[in-house]
């Protein structure tokens, strides 16, 4: 039983890990697409270019705010950021 919750939780991690890494994937490829440096994206969102970048990256999750921030700035729906990859 311990092992099932052990697996089910690296699972889980994983998941995260994923839907984190399709977000930044998303994030940059919209910036890119409206030519917007990483560290404009950061002013026009009020965070720094360091959050932009490991958003990005997928090393840090930001919230449900800031990722409609994020999409306002960028000009697009919210769903086109979070969809996989």
């Amino acid at each position: 039983m311990e092992i099932n919750l052990a697996i089910q939780e690296n699972i889980n991690v994983m998941s995260e890990k994923i839907r984190l890494k399709n977000l930044g994937i998303n994030i940059k490829s919209e910036r890119l697409r409206k030519n917007l440096s990483q560290e404009r994206l950061a002013e026009l969102t009020n965070i720094s270019r360091n959050s932009v970048s490991l958003i990005e990256t997928g090393k840090i999750n930001p919230t449900i705010l800031k990722v409609i921030d994020i999409a306002r700035v960028l000009d697009v729906d919210v769903n086109i950021l979070i969809k996989e990859v």
